[in-house]
């Protein structure tokens, strides 16, 4: 029987997404050009493009595809608003999403929507308009709306906000279906996916990568990419190799089909919301997230104080069971031992239904044409956090062959694709596509101390 509960709309489910399914391969091989950890967006895009380049790809995830962030987030491929060291890998990744198609992939749900970025305050407005000017440079176009044209994007909406930050070529995609799409895809040009199929570790020697180690079997190759998301600074510590990562709880939910209301993603304060496209909503509270605190916490403190000075009045503090739980699956353990990864298959916290009360009852305010709207089901998710928000692609000093893509920071969905071309370019040598010096991991411990964008 499933999860439900009864709240002040109505009765839902409290589970995780429903993701399209990807059987697993059965026989481990022997050997692989290039292993890849994690079977999320940036797993599944590094196997379809390593594969179309001709490596023999395996490609390892705990439990399946797209199990976590990769199917929790919000949907959105944005430009809009994105820090503008990531201004050239979200252009790409916008084109990579664009053509699909053409790499063999299946429906993913992409559709260009736009995207919208509420301003009420005049700072607000004056910000977007230097973030237009910025991006514009970087071959992305925005403009910053007012009066009727914002109201022709928040259809129906009592309360409009006076401006707001469109950038009319942003889209979404589905994210129960993209990463499977695409793992079809990379499998359909040779990769191998095997699911529920954990990396207990790396074998090293002088320096360099052996093989990888999992539940089921050893795997040579002298190169891997961990893309692993909120498991990455785990997988990591074991290594020797510091990242300074933290995971922060997000709540979404999605609705039953509804009539009327703005086609484009909308962010609006408390409002985060997108057409889907099974007719629903994907609505989430636009400015609050949980940290449950753990050990890591105590130990990035300071790494993190800018991030937390800039965006405080939108984090909320948990001690609870998670700090526990992680102290227990620190100490590191033998290769032919169970791993952590086996103990927990899929991360899957609780929704905090708090925000989503706060999200419907603004919603119904605001729309007259979303009374009848209720919640089918809600989740949480792990977002994997750098101090400055921005992700990490890189090699990592010290370990020959090790190729990192993680941090995404809650914005992964919408630059997966880019984020695997970059990854292909790292690992097969070839100029990257994009610049990827802000990516580097070493910008933690070079003196840069790197910090999140200015907020509005």
């Amino acid at each position: 029987m499933l999860p439900m509960m009864t709240g002040a709309f109505g009765e839902f489910q409290v589970m995780g997404p429903q993701v399209d399914p990807v059987p697993s391969d059965i026989v481990v091989p022997k050997e692989a050009d290039v292993v890849i950890i994690g079977g999320g967006i940036i797993g599944t895009s590094s196997a379809l493009y390593l594969s179309e380049r001709g490596l023999k790809v395996v490609l390892l995830e705990k439990g399946h595809v797209g199990g976590e962030q990769s199917s929790r987030n919000w949907g959105w491929v944005r430009q809009a608003d994105r820090d503008p060291r990531e201004f050239d890998l979200i252009r790409e990744a916008l084109r990579l999403w664009r053509e699909m198609a053409a790499h063999g992939v299946g429906d993913t749900g992409f559709r260009e929507t736009g995207i919208f970025f509420a301003a009420r305050r005049g700072r607000d407005i004056d910000g977007y308009r230097a973030w237009v000017k910025a991006a514009a440079e970087h071959g992305i176009g925005a403009e910053v709306i007012e009066g009727e044209a914002v109201r022709g994007i928040m259809k129906d909406d009592r309360s409009p906000p006076p401006a707001g930050l469109w950038c009319p070529s942003d889209g979404c995609a589905e994210p129960q279906k993209a990463a499977s799409a695409i793992a079809l895809a990379a499998r359909a040009k040779g990769a191998v996916i095997l699911t529920d199929c954990a990396a207990r570790g790396l074998e090293t020697a002088c320096g360099e990568i052996v093989s990888v180690v999992t539940e089921r079997g050893t795997i040579q190759t002298k190169r891997v990419v961990l893309a692993a998301g909120a498991w990455s600074r785990r997988f990591l510590k074991d290594l020797g190799v510091t990242l300074p990562q933290l995971k922060m709880r997000s709540t979404v939910s999605r609705t039953n089909p509804v009539a009327g209301g703005p086609d484009a993603g909308i962010w609006d304060d408390v409002i985060g919301i997108r057409k889907r496209a099974d007719g629903g909503l994907t609505v989430a509270n636009g400015v609050a997230n949980v940290a449950d605190l753990t050990p890591d916490h105590v130990r990035f403190t300071l790494d993190f104080l800018p991030a937390l000075a800039s965006d405080w009045q939108h984090v909320s503090l948990s001690f609870g069971s998670r700090f526990f739980r992680e102290i227990d699956d620190w100490p590191t353990r033998a290769l032919d031992r169970t791993s952590p990864y086996e103990k927990t298959r899929v991360l899957d916290p609780k929704p905090d239904l708090r925000f989503l009360r706060r999200t419907m009852t603004e919603l119904k305010r605001r729309f007259p044409g979303f009374q009848e709207t209720r919640i089918v089901q809600a989740w949480a998710g792990f977002i994997d956090v750098t101090p400055d928000v921005v992700p990490v692609i890189s090699e990592a000093a010290g370990l020959s062959g090790l190729i990192i893509a993680t941090g995404f920071s809650g914005h992964g969905f919408g630059i997966g694709p880019g984020a695997g071309w970059l990854v292909a370019d790292l690992v097969t040598g070839t100029t990257p596509f994009v610049d990827p010096t802000h990516f580097r991991l070493s910008r933690f411990s070079d003196g840069s101390k790197p910090k999140p964008m200015s907020r509005l």
